[in-house]
Parts: structure tokens; sequence; C-alpha cells
């Protein structure tokens, strides 16, 4: 069996429904349905916005679960939470993202190929989607449709929503995710010649990636500044990246350890975890791999790649829930922050004192106050996922604390309690619903048809 034949096969085995019935698939599409719902329009709407909403959060911080263009999420808008997960790729130019992109997909030789080349070749932000037919959306339509996902992307400016497009195609992979081709690094461009900010619309797609393919070839392992930047911006995420070390049959066996070895000493100083993200080394393309080279690896290497991302597929539910309980979090930690604040404020503020002098003495200074210690001790939350001090500064700059209330004060008879709504959501409410989920049982795989074993792949 030659590479493409078994690639072709380990795409239909590992990514399409092999496992279920046409009815069991609608009535599993059906349970997901209704849990997204309950987590959108119940607990979301319920327990979290209020507390968005009385401490104004959106005005902190860009990570959201609405769109910042202040549309609410409404019954039947598929918006993030009931969004499909989403792959992201990552890397220098004409390293083989966007071939990587037409070999999952089948689309070489085909008109829907998206174009690729030895020069830097996309320039946009391409978002493959499914679709009953083959078609091209505006990025400024994708922004204006409140039924997607992507209507936040308004804020960067008409000169990034040129630079975005839709595509949408009939395509079994496509119904359970959503691919995003992105630009390639160009370490001597500076971020103005671009006409948006790069780096900001990155982290955008990054905070919502289920899954980031982070892709270089054996000729562009130097690290610049728009790559270093990029590793920052997806601190901690490293759990979600992935490196492909791509078109690894250009080189001899010798030469590819080396590389694999000069890869990791360049990424070392960027990725400030205990166990470094998962590598495969491949060639993601439709021809054959060049002879004289470990063939068999190359195979395992996708298989395993592939299996990694149907396990995401598989786990969307898990991976919706864990966003919007991080967010539910950020959103706790930033109330208990504001009431901190307006706290130390009231207890500071005498009678002939100044409030503005006040206040401003604790927003310049919030350490000697003990501001965030004190939350730090209340939340169980790292220090290293606090916003720093100078945000709550600026913040403060628009919004002046006298225009919060207490957490305290911010209870009902019948309503209950912002707070406690908000920390019943995260401990009790989004941690029971994974246990609604069936596991589906492995069935038996038919004769004939074996799984080749991937030793490399993590337990």
């Amino acid at each position: 069996m030659n590479s493409s034949m078994l690639t072709r096969w380990t795409i239909s085995l590992c990514i399409h429904h092999r496992n279920h019935s046409r009815e069991q698939s609608r009535l599993d599409k059906r349970v997901l349905i209704i849990l997204l719902v309950l987590i959108k329009e119940y607990i979301y709407h319920t327990a979290i916005k209020p507390v968005e909403q009385a401490y104004k959060y959106k005005e902190l911080r860009q990570h959201e679960v609405s769109g910042q263009t202040g549309r609410p999420l409404v019954a039947d808008s598929n918006a993030e939470i009931a969004s499909k997960p989403m792959v992201l790729f990552l890397g220098p130019w004409s390293v083989g993202k966007s071939t990587m992109i037409n070999y999952l997909l089948g689309l070489h030789d085909t008109p829907q190929e998206l174009y690729t080349g030895a020069e830097p070749t996309t320039s946009e932000y391409t978002v493959i989607m499914h679709g009953e037919k083959v078609r091209t959306i505006e990025g400024i339509v994708m922004a204006a449709d409140s039924s997607r996902s992507f209507s936040p992307l308004e804020k960067f400016g008409q000169g990034f929503l040129e630079k975005l497009i839709g595509i949408e195609m009939p395509h079994k992979l496509l119904e359970r995710v959503t691919l995003v081709d992105t630009p390639g690094i160009i370490e001597n461009r500076k971020q103005q010649e671009r006409g948006y900010p790069y780096n900001e619309v990155c982290q955008w797609f990054i905070d919502r990636a289920d899954l980031i393919f982070l892709v270089f070839d054996p000729t562009k392992l130097d690290v610049g500044l728009e790559l270093e930047m990029l590793f920052r911006q997806m601190k901690g995420r490293e759990s979600q990246i992935r490196i492909i070390l791509n078109k690894a049959d250009n080189l001899a066996t010798q030469d590819l350890m080396r590389v694999y070895g000069a890869l990791f000493w360049s990424m070392a100083p960027l990725i400030n975890v205990t166990e470094p993200p998962r590598v495969y080394v491949s060639s993601f393309w439709p021809r054959e791999y060049a002879t004289d080279t470990i063939q068999d690896l190359f195979m395992k290497e996708e298989i395993s790649l592939l299996e990694d991302l149907n396990q995401v597929i598989e786990n969307q539910l898990e991976n919706k829930i864990a966003f919007v309980r991080q967010h539910a979090i950020r959103v706790r930690v930033h109330a208990l922050l504001v009431d901190r604040y307006l706290q130390t404020y009231y207890e500071k503020l005498g009678w002939f004192a100044d409030p503005d002098e006040v206040f401003h003495d604790i927003a310049a200074d919030p350490d000697r106050f003990y501001i965030f210690k004190s939350v730090l001790a209340k939340a169980n939350v790292s220090k290293f996922d606090l916003p720093e001090p100078e945000v709550y500064k600026d913040f403060f700059g628009v919004n002046p604390v006298s225009g919060f209330k207490r957490l305290e004060s911010q209870c009902g008879w019948t309503g209950g309690c912002l707070l406690q709504k908000i920390e019943k959501a995260i401990g009790e409410e989004l941690p029971d619903l994974l246990s609604t989920e069936e596991k589906p049982k492995a069935e038996e795989k038919p004769q004939g048809e074996e799984k080749p074993k991937n030793r490399w792949r993590r337990q």
C-alpha cells in the first residue's frame, strides 16, 4: 500500500463516522445541540452574563463568549459556544500549511484547491467551513452575519476584513470541524505594512482554536520577532499546540535527526512548560514519499496526527464546557477584583478626603493595599492568571469605581446572588454536564480491516 492510499484510508478510518449508524449520528447530534443550548441559554445567560454586565467585563478583556460588538447570544444563533471545533494553521511562509489543508480535504487538482507555491502565497485568513455547495464568502459578509461566530472580527477594521475569506464546501470532515489557514510569518515585514493589527488578529483565533498546528519545514527553523510574539500569545494554550515538521522526506535520515534537534533547540526558550508539545514528522502532501527515507515512520506519524485531530472532534462538548468554564472563572476573578477595589476605596474614604485622590492612590499601587493578594487567597487561582495591575488602572480610568456595587449587595429575593450563581456554574453545573454524555461502546472491527498500531501515540 503506497503512502497516498494509506493516508486516504486513515483519513476515512480516523475522521469519518465509521462507527456510527446514520440514526445514531443524528441522535448524537441532537444530544450535543441540546447540551450546547443548555450551556448557552441557561448557564451563560443566567449565571455568567449578569456578572459580565454588572462589572463591565467586556471593557476589560477582549476574550469573551459573545461578540464584542454587543450582539446578544440569541436562541437560534451559532455563536462561539455552539460553533464547531476550530483547527488553526500557523507558521512561516511556504512551509506547507495550505498544502496540508488541501491534503486533508483531498482538494489537490480540484477547482477548490487552495493556492500554494514556493513564494509567500497566502496573504489572507481563509476559513474553510462546511456548506451545501461550494462558494466563497467575503470577510465583510462573514463579520456582518450574526449567525456565525466571526462577527467580533469587525473590530479589527476594514483593512483586515478585506484579508478575510470564507470558503464553504460539502465535505465529511468539515461537517465536524472548521479549518483556518493564516498568512505566513515573514520576519522582515513590519506590522504596519500588513494594514491591520496582525498580532491581535492572531490572538483572537488562538483564543478560540481547539487545536493549533504550528507548521515548519527543514529550511525555515529560524525564530524571529513575529514568531516569538506568537509563542507569547500562545502562553497557557500549550496543550492545544502541535508542531509539524513538514516536508520531512526531503532530507536523508541523518540530516532529519539533526534538523529535529535544531527545531527543539530553537523552540526551547519560547515554550516554558515541563512537557514539550507533540511534534509530528512527515510530509503532508499527496505525492509519494521520497525513496531511501524512513517511510514507515512518516506513515505512522500521519496516522497519529489524524487520531489526534479526531480526538479533538470527539471531545467537542468537553472542550466547549472547558471554554465556558474558563471564561466564567475570568469573569468571577474580575468581579472579585472590582469588589476588592471598591471595598478598599470605601475603607480609605474619610469625611474630608478627596475621592479622586483616594482612588488614584489605590489604583497606582494596588499591592500596598493587598488588592490582588486578597483575591488570590479567596479565588483560589494562580497569580499568573490575573491581569496586570496596569489593566485595572486603565479600566477605572474610563469606569469610575463609584459606578459599581459591592458583590454582597448584588442579591435578590428570587434571583439569588450573582457571585453564588457564577460559582455554582463553575463548581457544579458545568462539570455536571460532562456526566450526561455517555461514552460510546467500542464496536468490533470488521474482519480484514486492521488498524495499524501506533506506538508513538500518547496514552
